[in-house]
């Protein structure tokens, strides 16, 4: 048989089988160009600091009020992130506009030295080097999520399960300890995270497996269970790439995140601690 046939043949079965995933009807495209999430956050910080400083100059011209510049940072970041509340930005975006000018401020007004400016630039950039093109920012999950992960894996067979942005390592290697039959891997496009959990995995012997890559050069056939933290902005590709790969049976697992106008198969409600579980069946 043609290749492209069973890659076709698969496509259709994961979009159109109901006893499995039953889609809703899918976003309609209205032509228009939507802005990454980093581009919307640099305009909507420009924006509002153009109408904080035409704010407070109007105020100081007609009442003759003066303001420090503490007032004007707080006003900024409290404007800001209400800013992107309004504009659909993810929940995380908006503390990062919270707390993004009060930390400018900070740095600034403790004159701290150039090398601590660039610790952390070093750092942030190995945490974070990849999010403008992935938009998938570094999101750990939780103990109480990789429970609920293992109790939802297979116990009839060895199973082969793949964290998708794996961070620190936390949930492939509490999984890899629960179930030494399984293989059970992490991949990390971030260095600094995989490195932590590369070190950590040697350092504990958890047979976890951690590589260094994107998860859009993986074959996801060759996993029974992928469990996903990313974003919203990266479910869409995510599931056009497990319904053209993934095994007829296997699960595909996203915390917090769902597919537009895909219906889970399970939805597994958190807590406090965690958001919610989200199961295809494929």
């Amino acid at each position: 048989m043609n290749k492209q046939f069973l890659v076709k043949r698969h496509l259709n079965q994961c979009v159109n089988v109901e006893k499995f995933v039953k889609p809703r009807q899918f976003l309609k495209h209205t032509g228009k160009t939507q802005l990454k999430p980093a581009t919307l956050a640099v305009l909507v910080q420009c924006s509002v600091l153009i109408i904080v400083l035409a704010f407070f100059r109007s105020v100081h011209t007609i009442a003759a009020v003066s303001f420090s510049i503490l007032d004007m940072v707080l006003m900024q970041a409290l404007l800001a992130a209400i800013v992107s509340y309004f504009v659909g930005m993810a929940r995380w975006w908006r503390w990062l506009h919270l707390s993004f000018p009060i930390a400018i401020w900070g740095m600034s007004d403790w004159q701290l030295p150039n090398e601590f400016y660039l610790a952390g630039f070093i750092i942030s950039l190995s945490f974070f080097w990849t999010t403008f093109r992935s938009q998938v920012p570094f999101f750990p999950s939780r103990p109480v999520v990789w429970k609920q992960v293992a109790k939802l894996m297979p116990k009839d067979k060895p199973v082969r399960l793949i964290d998708i942005g794996s961070g620190l390592g936390g949930m492939p290697m509490y999984i890899a300890k629960i179930r030494p039959d399984s293989t059970i891997e992490g991949i990390e496009i971030a260095p600094l995270p995989w490195l932590v959990s590369f070190v950590r995995g040697q350092f504990c012997r958890s047979h976890a497996i951690f590589k260094l890559g994107d998860y859009r050069s993986l074959d996801f056939a060759n996993y029974d269970v992928i469990f996903a933290y990313l974003s919203p902005a990266a479910m869409l590709v995510l599931w056009e790439k497990a319904c053209q790969e993934m095994k007829s049976g296997s699960l595909l697992i996203s915390l917090e995140f769902e597919i537009p106008g895909v219906s889970p198969n399970m939805r597994i409600v958190g807590n406090k601690h965690s958001p919610m579980l989200y199961v295809w069946r494929i």
